[in-house]
């Protein structure tokens, strides 16, 4: 018997305390029961966001709340920026396509990002853009974009900055007011040590007032109607109830370990796996700032990254991700985000080694373990 063990980049581990908490007895969500469960998840979620905004939960997933941040804001024919440069980024073009809104592609090559003077001077030369679309943490690269050099940018023009933090909540720092975010999505699958299932938006009065004007087709996802529910701390629709009776669990045990020290973590797990990988020879598919939710890898030359992929899961009962699209096959993802410690990298790395020796590569064993354990033992 060989253990599972789950280090793809999402969804992630639930930690057993959530999992005990989901395996109560649903509640029904209309009863004064749900309204004293979501007065605690109301006010959990603002400290998470670092805003004082309300935050809306959906019954979706990540994309479903990136299609409400878009549907609830914008028009037809309205002109937005796109920073597109990976996967995610892709999806962000997919759905203003989808309606009917004119596109600024700032586009940079997978592995890069759109440097924050770029963004400048795409909205000097379209002052008509009424919203720019982008990630903090593209999950299909491993690269975290500047949101808070993007939100300066935005500050300065009526256009709303729209940040896809699926993989960045509870993760890497994002203060939602102090940097002037105007408008975030998220889901319940990766920081947050949840199943997947529910999406996130959260919007600043600048969003909201784009709501007024909003003219695209709106009906599950409208924010304007559903918030008036959350103030009453009740439900529009039937929410995914055992999954928030988890999120309170998942916001308790995030408010005693600390938001600082949740930061922490990740980045010291991020760079020990990248310590590690490094160790064995092998290159960072990121160029830029990398994420501290993923590292994503190159294979070693001459080897499909779908062989490590498979060969993680076939020989260790390990789950990873492979690369997406145009980069199957160019790259692999280890995930160390929401419920991950110092000790399942140690499992990643090791697991590597043998992965790699068994497809016939050569190996200093012990060499990526050693790596990671020199970032672990550092005081800070």
């Amino acid at each position: 018997m060989k253990k599972y063990q789950l280090m793809a980049p999402g969804p992630t581990p639930v930690p057993s305390e959530v999992l005990l908490a989901m395996a109560q007895p649903i509640i029904h969500h209309r009863t004064p029961q749900y309204e004293a469960l979501f007065v605690e998840v109301r006010a959990g979620l603002k400290k998470l966001f670092q805003t004082s905004a309300e935050v809306v939960p959906l019954a979706c997933s990540g994309t479903g709340a990136m299609e409400a941040a878009v549907v609830n804001t914008l028009s037809a024919g309205d002109a937005v920026a796109v920073v597109r440069a990976g996967k995610f980024g892709d999806r962000w073009l997919e759905i203003a396509r989808a309606y009917g809104l004119d596109i600024i592609d700032l586009t940079a090559p997978f592995g890069h990002t759109v440097d924050a003077a770029r963004l400048a001077d795409a909205l000097k030369t379209h002052p008509e853009v009424k919203a720019v679309l982008t990630q903090h943490s593209e999950t299909s690269t491993g690269v975290l974009h500047d949101v808070r050099a993007y939100a300066a940018v935005t500050r300065q023009h009526d256009a709303i900055l729209i940040v896809d933090a699926v993989s960045s909540l509870g993760i890497a720092d994002l203060p939602m007011d102090a940097w002037g975010v105007d408008l975030v999505v998220a889901g319940s699958q990766k920081g947050l040590m949840l199943p997947p299932g529910i999406g996130f938006c959260a919007l600043n009065e600048k969003a909201w007032r784009k709501t007024k004007t909003s003219t695209l087709p709106k009906y599950y996802f409208n924010l304007t109607d559903e918030l008036k529910f959350v103030a009453k701390n009740e439900v529009r629709f039937t929410p995914a109830v055992s999954i928030i009776v988890g999120l309170r669990e998942a916001l308790r045990l995030l408010e005693a370990e600390g938001l600082a020290n949740v930061f922490k973590r990740h980045d010291r797990l991020a760079r020990a796996t990248r310590a590690g990988a490094e160790a064995l020879g092998l290159e960072l598919f990121a160029k830029h700032t990398p994420s501290p939710a993923l590292t994503a890898i190159r294979p070693p030359t001459g080897v499909d990254s779908e062989k490590i992929v498979a060969a993680y899961s076939q020989s260790h009962n390990i789950t990873i991700a492979g690369g997406q699209g145009e980069m199957k096959g160019k790259l692999f993802r280890l995930g160390h985000m929401g419920y991950a410690a110092e000790f399942d990298t140690i499992v990643a790395l090791s697991a590597l080694e043998q992965v790699l020796a068994d497809l016939g590569q050569p190996v200093d064993f012990g060499s990526s373990v050693r790596a990671a354990q020199k970032i672990f033992v550092e005081k800070s």
